[in-house]
């Protein structure tokens, strides 16, 4: 698989905290808020690296007892973005979300 992250997928993912993991998440579902309407390439490539992380937080066996959660939050972000929007979220919602952990992250 081509990553757009090559040293997180290469294994420097798994060092970082689930919050910090989360936290990366959110940094690309707001370059997708600010990018939306403006420019819909840059909006569908930040959404695309979201989605790539989430699928790097699955991967990581620390999180088994967390997985319902993370894949959850790829399932209501695909819904949100490409699907019939089953879940009435938005992706402000999911963003301020992510924003907690980003917070979190940087607390520590």
């Amino acid at each position: 698989m081509n990553y757009q992250h090559q040293n997180l997928a290469a294994g420097g993912w798994n060092k970082l905290s689930l919050a910090e993991q989360l936290g990366n998440i959110g940094s690309e579902t707001n370059r997708a808020l600010n990018w939306r309407g403006k420019n819909e390439e840059n909006f569908e490539n930040a959404i695309w690296r979201a989605l790539e992380l989430i699928d790097l937080t699955i991967a990581d066996s620390r999180w088994k007892r967390r997985l319902k959660e993370i894949v959850r939050l790829r399932e209501v972000l695909c819904d949100t973005v490409f699907g019939d929007k089953e879940y009435g979220d938005n992706l402000k919602g999911i963003n301020n979300y992510l924003f907690n952990f980003a917070v979190l992250a940087r607390s520590r």
